[in-house]
């Protein structure tokens, strides 16, 4: 935090999000935050969430249409999202620089990264949706994969 004014709320925004590998919502990093600083508002974690993404200090996901999640980790690194509960995590494979090679020769393009987000369901999800398929087998058709009806579960 070279460059932005350290401030006890942007260095608890900034540990709550490190703290954790599941790609965290605004609004739980609040509630996390608030455990510790009670009057902390969701305005001053928005901005400061804001403040540390620009500075590359947290990396801001836009994807998959669940709203912006905020990653930790900076590093160059690739995502699973369940289309269930809407959950992220870093998936633990090597970043394959060869996409973008291609992409900048084929193109003429100057490649800045790469973000690829591989979809499906986690554990729970789909034991909800075969729990929900089980139950439901001999009333209605079985529905398309990723279409069961999953409990929200530890949603962050």
């Amino acid at each position: 935090m070279d460059r932005l004014r350290r401030t006890r709320q942007r260095e608890l925004v900034l540990e709550v999000v490190r703290s954790t590998m599941d790609h965290p919502t605004a609004d739980w990093v609040h509630r996390q935050a608030r455990r510790r600083l009670p009057r902390i508002s969701l305005a001053t974690v928005y901005r400061n969430l804001k403040r540390l993404a620009a500075e590359g200090l947290i990396r801001e996901m836009h994807a998959g249409g669940q709203g912006t999640r905020f990653d930790g980790n900076t590093g160059e690194h690739h995502h699973v999202r369940c289309l269930g509960c809407g959950r992220v995590n870093d998936l633990p494979l090597s970043v394959d620089t060869r996409r973008e090679e291609a992409a900048a020769r084929a193109l003429n393009f100057r490649v800045l990264g790469q973000q690829v987000e591989i979809q499906g369901l986690c554990p729970q999800c789909q034991d909800a949706a075969d729990d929900a398929n089980r139950n439901n087998s001999r009333q209605f058709p079985r529905p398309r994969p990723g279409r069961g009806q999953a409990k929200e579960h530890d949603r962050t």
